[in-house]
């Protein structure tokens, strides 16, 4: 028997520093989740003030940032850590991305040297969490709707508005917000701002009855007249580009991720096909299964293949956010498509929690659509293919 990664010869195009953090995430997914995420999914419950720190040992959180006591490591490392995470569950690996790629990446992008000192250290360590809020109740695929508004007083600014759907949302110690500035009579831009937990008027609230991604913390915001000091703006962020260049980073961690569960699927698939008998023959021995897994074998291989071209393109600083969009919509996709062909190899016993594929593909359901849907990429990539702009 061959894996994947031996079928397409992975290993080969790995460093001796890269297959050593895969292995090492890999070996504390193994020992410290998998064991858990069963029951942390059936009860809609993630431990993660309890995994951060544990995470945070490990520098994995902002793995790809530099200094700030961030590890500093490559692009292409940080998507095989992802790529283990989500191997246990997307709710594991979506924690990390929110902590790294997006709040410790707006800070480390566009803070001021005091905010960077106040919080990197510590959101590296897993010692404070952080969220990010974007997304709102009636704009997700078009955060540019947004109706957060913050208007200057003073010296102060009062932010006003809420935000759906965020990750880490009530466990978080800082949220970054991103709303419509108004200062004076300049035309309003969207800025960044650091509003800690405990601010008044800031409220978060979980978010339950969810079919997907139960093993993560999802919240609501509110803010209510929340009166925050001339310097919880990042300095630096001025324009929608700002949270979307964040968003691009979390991407590029999804495009390894997702296929961390289609293999897990794929992994689980196989081995109940070589044990479970039918008509007095494995499963396994059936051309019908054989061609089931060795189609998602292809796709799982030919999808490593891209997510590892794009982080050396990321890595040499040369990759598109065309090119990331590529890699999130091909990876979504043909994880979702894996989880759910695997689901009919494992027939009744799929729908288990016993086996972790429908956990997968439930929890693909939402990374299909999360920083993107898988619509938004086609038109990203139909853009850049034609030079028209079908958004509007």
């Amino acid at each position: 028997m061959v894996t994947v990664e031996e079928l397409f010869a992975i290993d080969t195009l790995l460093s001796a520093e890269e297959r050593e953090i895969r292995d090492t995430v890999a070996a504390f997914a193994a020992q410290r989740l998998r064991p858990h995420i069963a029951d942390w999914f059936e009860a809609g419950t993630f431990p993660a003030r309890e995994i951060a720190p544990e995470l945070g040992k490990l520098g994995l959180l902002g793995m790809h940032l530099e200094g700030y006591g961030c590890a500093g490591m490559s692009a292409t490392a940080y998507g095989l850590a992802c790529q283990e995470l989500e191997a246990v569950d997307s709710g594991v690996r979506s924690m990390v991305s929110v902590q790294g790629s997006l709040a410790m990446t707006a800070i480390h992008k566009f803070g001021s040297e005091e905010q960077k000192q106040r919080w990197l250290p510590e959101m590296a360590a897993g010692t404070a969490l952080g969220c990010f809020g974007l997304t709102e109740p009636d704009f997700g695929s078009n955060p540019g709707g947004m109706r957060t508004r913050a208007v200057r007083d003073g010296d102060d600014w009062v932010l006003n508005g809420a935000k759906m759907w965020i990750t880490n949302g009530t466990v978080a110690d800082v949220a970054v917000v991103w709303a419509y500035a108004h200062e004076g009579d300049a035309k309003p831009v969207v800025r960044g701002f650091l509003v800690p937990a405990g601010t008044p008027g800031f409220t978060a609230r979980e978010m339950h009855h969810k079919l997907s991604l139960r093993a993560s913390v999802t919240a609501e915001l509110d803010f209510d007249d929340v009166r925050l000091p001339a310097d919880a703006v990042l300095p630096d962020s001025r324009g929608l580009s700002s949270p979307l260049a964040c968003l691009s980073e979390a991407r590029f961690g999804i495009v390894f991720g997702a296929l961390g569960a289609a293999r897990d699927c794929l992994s689980a698939a196989i081995d109940y096909s070589r044990t479970r008998e039918v008509f007095d023959k494995p499963l396994a021995g059936y051309q019908l299964t054989q061609a089931k897994l060795a189609d998602m074998a292809l796709e799982v291989g030919k999808g490593q293949l891209l997510a590892l071209h794009l982080g050396r393109l990321k890595d040499r600083g040369e990759i598109t956010a065309e090119q990331i969009s590529a890699g999130k919509l091909n990876s979504t996709r043909e994880a979702i498509a894996i989880a759910r062909e695997c689901r009919t190899i494992l027939g009744a016993n799929g729908i288990t929690l016993d086996y972790p594929v429908l956990r997968h593909a439930n929890n693909l359901e939402s990374v299909l659509t999360y920083e993107g849907t898988a619509e938004v990429h086609q038109l990203v990539l139909g853009k850049a293919l034609t030079d028209a702009n079908a958004f509007r």
